[in-house]
């Protein structure tokens, strides 16, 4: 779970709108209006598949450990595979997994460019570049730059044990990962934050970064603790955030 972020897109004839949905807070981004709609059926459909489970299945929502779970409703099914690969709690890749599942439904729709952002998690596939900036509280690098995404389909997850709502065992400001998949970023961004944090801060940021390298599906990592970086693996280009006056 994670860190809310703005995104940009480098073509004006594109449909955007924010909206939310209970705990969802979502922002979309589609060449087609019709995708916008397509997104937001999607997610409250798949979040009312998740409650509904839940009702009898109540582990799935409070556990810290996988649960492993092949015969459930999808939503279910795929939060348990990102789970078990980063060997955290379901929960901690319900957003990303919204977001993929939206995504998902607005690509066999024809959609070009399908862009999801649910809680700071952001599920992408498109023809064109979109900027995805870094918002992480009031540290000094939050907002600075952003993310230029050019390689779809991407999955950004950020997870932070100082800025977050969600629960982290770590004390990372930022702990952002990048996988083909929204779901699995998520779930391996709460990983990965889990162990950064002590007082020997590199050393911290070397145990997330060994953690991040040891999930299968992880393409990327970058890690802010104590305005120390730590980075692996493919990231996106980073550009610099114009402040407008």
């Amino acid at each position: 779970m994670g860190l809310y972020r703005k995104m940009k897109i480098c073509k004006s004839n594109l449909f955007k709108e924010s909206f939310s949905i209970k705990e969802s807070s979502c922002t979309i981004i589609c060449d087609k209006k019709i995708g916008i709609n397509i997104a937001k059926e999607s997610i409250s459909r798949n979040r009312e598949a998740l409650e509904t489970y839940c009702v009898t299945n109540p582990l799935f929502l409070s556990s810290f450990e996988p649960i492993h779970v092949t015969d459930g409703p999808l939503i279910i099914n795929l939060m348990s595979i990102s789970a078990e690969k980063a060997n955290v709690g379901p929960m901690a890749a319900v957003a990303g997994v919204l977001a993929d599942m939206a995504v998902s439904d607005m690509i066999n729709e024809d959609c070009k460019v399908a862009v999801v952002e649910n809680g700071g998690e952001v599920s992408a596939m498109s023809n064109i570049p979109i900027d995805v900036m870094l918002s992480a509280g009031d540290i000094s690098l939050s907002n600075y730059f952003c993310f230029r995404l050019t390689t779809f389909p991407i999955g950004i997850a950020t997870s932070s044990g100082c800025f977050s709502h969600a629960f982290s065992f770590g004390n990372a400001e930022a702990a952002t990962t990048f996988c083909k998949t929204a779901g699995l970023a998520d779930a391996a961004s709460t990983a990965v934050c889990n162990v950064v944090k002590g007082k020997k801060y590199s050393n911290a940021i070397t145990s997330g970064i060994e953690k991040a390298k040891s999930i299968p599906g992880v393409d990327g990592a970058l890690i802010i603790y104590h305005d120390l970086i730590g980075t692996f693996g493919k990231i996106p280009k980073l550009i610099k955030v114009i402040s407008e006056k």
